[in-house]
């Protein structure tokens, strides 16, 4: 699974408090790769969870 951050995220936070082991929000969503596996089920959620649609997950 790949995920990435668009530059239209808008550092709400949402995705953190979802999956803090994959995302982290400073001045934009940042994804820690290796903890993606591990976390598909909530790394879609937060995808879903985005108010912007900023998370894309292939």
């Amino acid at each position: 699974m790949n995920v990435k951050v668009e530059d239209s995220c808008i550092a709400c936070g949402a995705c953190e408090s979802i999956c803090d082991k994959v995302f982290t929000v400073e001045d934009m969503a940042k994804v820690n790769e290796a903890e993606v596996a591990a976390n598909e089920d909530s790394v879609k959620e937060a995808a879903e969870s985005c108010p912007v649609g900023a998370i894309v997950v292939e």
